[in-house]
């Protein structure tokens, strides 16, 4: 099996107690359903910043930034981008980009 990057860009996190609540256990379940799929659940991602190829950096993380990331494992392209339709940042307004990733050893 392949793995694959999901990276996350735009949605969030409500400010509501009962709706972050709702959210969490939306996040909880596609995990859930993802099983031993998931390799690593990955995290959210605050401030970043870019180093372009002359050296120089600057604050942002671009005109897309990512948001967030998991890393899963799946038989397909196909089966990794089905696996980002159901993720719940999609229903908070972000956007999955999904990527396969190669051994370099």
């Amino acid at each position: 099996m392949a793995k694959y990057l999901l990276a996350y860009h735009g949605g969030g996190m409500p400010e509501d107690p009962a709706e972050v609540a709702a959210a969490m256990e939306q996040w909880t379940a596609w995990y859930g359903s993802l099983g031993a799929a998931v390799l690593d659940p990955g995290n959210p991602i605050g401030g970043a910043m870019i180093v372009a190829p002359d050296g120089s950096v600057s604050a942002g993380g671009g005109p897309n930034a990512i948001s967030g990331y998991t890393l899963i494992e799946a038989d397909s392209m196909e089966a990794a981008v089905a696996a980002a339709q159901r993720n719940p940042l999609l229903s908070a307004g972000g956007s999955i980009e999904v990527a396969e990733t190669f051994s370099m050893g």
